[in-house]
Order: structure tokens, then sequence, then C-alpha cells
């Protein structure tokens, strides 16, 4: 907390990580000391692109200690 009695976490985003890599840069960020990774899943329906799904965060959790999400 500072002085103002505010919180700031570090929340990096995995969308630009190496897939290729994936476990290696989770374990990176946590080693960096992320608070927590910010996953943005891209489906197709509100925008037109899409990134990674359910299946590849479900994999992750195993790994990770934390995972944000937002709707």
């Amino acid at each position: 907390m500072t002085e103002n009695n505010l919180h700031i976490e570090i929340c990096p985003s995995i969308l630009p990580a190496d897939f290729s890599r994936l476990g290696l840069e989770l374990e990176a960020l946590e080693e960096a000391g992320a608070d927590r990774i910010h996953w943005d899943i891209m489906d197709g329906n509100f925008v037109p692109n899409l990134t990674i799904g359910p299946d590849t965060v479900a994999s992750c959790r195993k790994a990770l200690r934390y995972l944000l999400r937002h709707t």
C-alpha cells in the first residue's frame, strides 16, 4: 500500500507472449513478480480476432498460482 492507501498491481498480458514457449513465458512472468497474469480471450464474437480459448487457459491453470479474468 502507498501513502494514499492505494494498492497497485502489475498484471501483464499474456497476449504478446511467444506461444511456442508458453510455459516458459508464464514462469518468467511469475518469477519477475507479476501480481496476476491478464488473459485476453477473443472468440471472434465481440471482436474479429481469435486468441487463446478456454482449453489453453485450463491447461495453464495447473501450472499457475492465480488467474485474472474479466467479463
